[in-house]
């Protein structure tokens, strides 16, 4: 026969920690810490598998549940020594949530369950004490009769029914505080309560406890599905399938008086991570007294010299629960009339910067591993550590002032502060004169590229969070606010118009990348302790604790993960930030970036002008030392790591003015008509630019173009390696679909290669390769492999041509999809595995079939994403390449992949540490 009930009390339990999935989080620690010999006290758990009766069969229990309980209730009654329902000994519960993964505040409680007239003239026989048990018996009617009965609040601006009859109650008194009111008004309240029930649900309040015991088990399996549990979950990928249990426990009171009270508490400051008990308290109230703010509680500290047996007792659990748990750990307890009861333990919530100084004093501690370490700490979490911050006092003072002007998408992490421009040549300009600036378009293209670079941040009215404003914002480090459709962007007036105001060029405004906000006027920041030390090398290590606890967790990643991991960068200083955050190589050099550098456009422009063959060589060759020297600089910056460099990708229209001012310059500046360049703009229109002419199908209509690139990337590596610092180019060709496509580059580019080092009379290691972003070139990797001697996914192209949608355009469907779970998550922040995922799969087992040493990476942003890593990972890559300032997220995340997939505890994985085989 299924067991559904779980029963704990008098130091023994029927459950353990480990039965989390069973019992929920709360229940599996009550008779946990019940088995380890805490002052818990008496009750039992309804298991989530009744949760998963309850909604698969019409809101109706198992059959035998009913005895199940009631045999539980009596072995409570018996640990307690009081009855349920009882008119002169009577036993009140709490009724609880408790899922597997911490919810708080999302589900229901009811607390004084069994309260009725009979029961409350017994509990006042018994106590003598009339004032706490009107206080208990109104405050379950104000909980059940909201949970059960669903008297709340109609609309958004309505006040909570029940607080309303309080303050009127109140003010009737002429007092200000709940605790001013005597034992007859919390009696009238009682009252009162119940005719607004009665009058506003048409429901009568119960008055038989076994009926207001169901009542309440059926409300908390209810709660299960109420929205904010439901978006809870989806925040969190919390599956609906867990369910919730339900947990029935003695109550024990905190209001009876000043030798009563409550509290929460940490066993280590959450906010900090600092080993001190951390938390606050409440004489004289209930749980919910502490954290609703309707009395302001007291540090935990001042529980030491209010009651010192008591603090003595509760610092002796914390660390008990500590060395038990070997986490840091959240705690409530109650004290009544002097004696101390625990009501809950759980992991507790932590900031990154906490999670990490806890993780790395517990090893020390010897409470942990090193690798429990590593599962501790989510590897997003070391944003918080890199990115500049906002002075918090500042930023609440900025939004409780009406100083919030929208929120958008939080695409680029961290906070900056600077005068608004609309446009990329006044960002350099303003940036060259001194200022601080926050770029803001309506969106950004790669020609905005070094305005992007100049300012502290970038805002978008529209774009997604893999929009090119955020996927080079991220590159760059930069903080990005996208797709903040809330505001009306106006280039010709220098305007933006949102909630009324309106902002214009050169007026003051902050971006929150962590949260989206965008805020009016200015808001201190400072860069983080991190970059101060890697970046800035402003800040020496031995001055900079958070670094140093940082630096500890990459060293202890570097030691368990198998990927390596490179970076993203098209500029020397993006290539040596990546490289001071710990970058292997280069997985992505994006070519056309550079043409838009000082002096390239317009060469560049002559070149797709031109008429003939000739003429485009010309151009060309003015590009070459420009480009030469580009590479150069990425090639030192690297000192001997392997460069990937992309050969030129996107369509020719996006190097060419489109509006009619600018190709009459451009016709003046080149000597030749108006009408020839908007001709030649018109011919280059396309009306699905993404699969048009571009990738590897310019450089085959366009030979010259491969043959000048590669001649730049060659002659740059001879060059440096003339200078005695180790290269290792790797060339790569985009949007191969078909391996005669590759056969046809690759074979200008080993000729140029050949011709270049006769020419320099040396020789050099370098690495021909292809992208693999369409599903053709994922199916057919076995024939490319025969010519490729490594694969890249791009998996931005790979996901749009795989799931036929563009990636520009799906704003307006892409999120209810995510909310209607037809994705599980945007499968352009988070690889599509089921799909594009099966892709990459194929195109791996493929590729080595015939190639077995086919060096394997990705270079999509999905490089940087950690549930993308640990795929790759899965699949057997040899490196993920991602955003410079992603690179620590990758190495963590490299390594809590590599330990989830680890053989035996306490085991290395195989290869751990070890660099990947260089192959040629």
């Amino acid at each position: 026969m299924a067991k559904y009930v779980y029963f704990f009390g008098k130091g023994k339990a029927e459950g353990k920690a480990e039965m989390k999935g069973l019992l929920g989080g709360k229940g599996a620690n009550l008779a946990e810490m019940t088995n380890i010999g805490l002052p818990v006290p008496a009750g039992f758990t309804i298991s989530t598998e009744v949760c998963t009766y309850f909604y698969a069969n019409k809101k109706k229990y198992p059959r035998t549940l009913t005895g199940d309980v009631a045999a539980a209730l009596k072995k409570v009654e018996s640990a307690m020594g009081a009855k349920f329902g009882d008119p002169k000994n009577p036993l009140l519960v709490s009724v609880r949530s408790g899922a597997r993964a911490s919810m708080p505040g999302m589900m229901d409680t009811i607390l004084n369950l069994g309260m009725n007239e009979t029961v409350a003239r017994g509990l006042i026989a018994k106590t003598g004490n009339d004032r706490f048990v009107y206080d208990s018996y109104r405050r379950f009617v104000q909980m059940y009769g909201d949970v059960v009965l669903g008297l709340k609040p109609v609309h958004k601006d309505e006040i909570d029914p029940f607080e309303v009859i309080i303050e009127a109650k109140k003010k009737e008194r002429g007092v200000h505080l709940d605790t001013e009111l005597n034992a007859e008004d919390m009696k009238d309240l009682v009252g009162r309560f119940k005719r607004a029930i009665k009058e506003k649900t048409g429901h009568d309040f119960p008055e038989e406890p076994l009926k207001q015991l169901w009542g309440a088990i059926g409300a908390v399996f209810g709660s299960w599905n109420n929205d904010r549990a439901i978006a809870y979950r989806k925040m969190y990928d919390i599956p609906e399938s867990w369910g919730t249990a339900v947990n029935v426990q003695s109550m024990v009171f905190g209001n009876m008086g000043e030798s009563s009270g409550t509290g929460v508490a940490f066993t280590r400051d959450a906010a900090t991570g600092e080993n001190m008990f951390y938390g606050e308290y409440l004489m004289n109230a209930q749980g919910e007294d502490v954290v609703a703010g309707t009395r302001t509680p007291l540090p935990i500290a001042a529980l030491a010299e209010q009651n010192p047996p008591i603090y003595k007792q509760l610092d002796r659990i914390r660390h008990t629960l500590e060395k038990h748990y070997t986490d840091m750990m959240d705690v409530e307890f109650t004290i009544q009339e002097g004696k101390l009861y625990m009501l809950q333990c759980r992991v507790g919530k932590r900031t990154a910067f906490a999670a990490i100084k806890i993780a790395v004093d517990m090893v020390g501690e010897k409470l942990i591993a090193d690798r429990e370490a590593l599962a501790r700490i989510e590897p997003d979490q070391l944003n918080q550590l890199l990115r500049p911050v906002f002075d918090l006092k500042e930023k609440d003072a900025a939004v409780k002032g009406g100083r919030l002007l929208a929120k958008g998408l939080n695409a680029g992490p961290g906070a900056a502060t600077g005068r608004v421009v609309f446009n990329a040549p006044d960002a350099e300009a303003w940036r060259k004169r001194g200022e601080q600036v926050i770029l803001t378009r309506i969106e950004t293209s790669p020609e905005d590229i070094k305005g992007m670079d100049a300012a502290e941040g970038i805002l978008t009215a529209r774009g997604g969070m893999t929009s090119h404003a955020a996927l080079v914002a991220r590159q760059m480090g930069k903080v990005c606010v996208a797709g903040c459709s809330a505001l009306a962007i106006d280039y010709g007036t220098h305007t933006m118009s949102v909630k009324g105001k309106t902002v214009r060029e050169g007026d003051w405004i902050s971006l929150d990348g962590s949260t989206g906000e965008v805020i009016e006027g200015k808001v201190a920041t400072r860069p983080s302790e991190v970059l101060r030390v890697l970046v800035d090398k402003s800040l020496d290590p031995k001055d900079a604790p958070v670094y140093r606890q940082y630096e500890q967790i990459m060293k202890w990643a570097d030691k368990y993960r198998r990927l390596r991991i490179r970076t993203n960068a098209d500029q020397p200083d993006q290539a040596a930030n990546a490289v001071a955050f710990g970058a292997e190589g280069i997985g992505l050099c994006r070519t056309e970036h550079m043409f838009f550098g000082e002096g390239k456009i317009g060469p560049m422009r002559e070149m797709i002008l031109a008429d003939t063959v000739e003429d485009r060589k010309k151009a060309l060759a003015k590009l070459l030392p420009l480009q030469r020297k580009d590479f150069e600089g990425i090639f030192e910056a690297m000192s001997g790591r392997p460069v990937t460099i992309r050969t030129i990708d996107p369509p020719l229209h996006e190097f060419v003015p489109h509006e009619e001012p600018a190709q009459r310059e451009l016709a003046r500046q080149m000597g030749i008509t108006y009408e020839k360049v908007h001709r030649r703009v018109e011919s280059l229109h396309e009306f699905n630019p993404m699969l048009g002419f571009r990738g590897c199908r310019l450089g085959i209509i366009f030979p010259e173009i491969t043959e000048m690139q590669s001649r730049a990337i060659f002659e740059a590596a001879a060059d440096v390696q003339a200078r005695g610092i180790k290269v290792e180019p790797e060339v790569m060709i985009p949007l191969v679909g078909n391996v005669k496509e590759l056969e046809h580059q690759e074979k200008i580019v080993r000729r140029v290669a050949g011709e270049v080092m006769k020419e320099k009379g040396t020789k050099f290691p370098y690495l021909v390769g292809t992208m693999i972003e369409i599903p053709r070139g994922a199916l057919t990797a076995d024939e490319i492999a025969g010519v490729a001697e490594f694969f890249s996914f791009g998996t931005n192209d790979l996901t749009q041509t795989t799931l036929g949608v563009s990636r520009d355009d799906a704003g307006t469907f892409l999120i209810p999809y995510v909310e209607m779970e037809i994705y599980p998550k945007d499968p352009f922040e988070a690889l599509d595995r089921t799909g594009v995922g099966a892709l990459m799969k194929i195109a791996v087992e493929k590729g080595r079939s015939v190639r077995p040493t086919l060096k394997v990476g990705i270079c999509g942003e999905h490089g940087g994403d950690p549930s993308s890593i640990e795929f790759c990972h899965q699949i057997n890559q040899n490196y993920v390449s991602c955003s410079p300032f992603r690179v620590p997220i990758a190495r963590l995340a490299a390594a809590r992949a590599a330990l989830a997939d680890a053989p035996a505890k306490g085991n290395r994985p195989k290869g751990a540490g070890k660099k990947s085989p260089r192959r040629r």
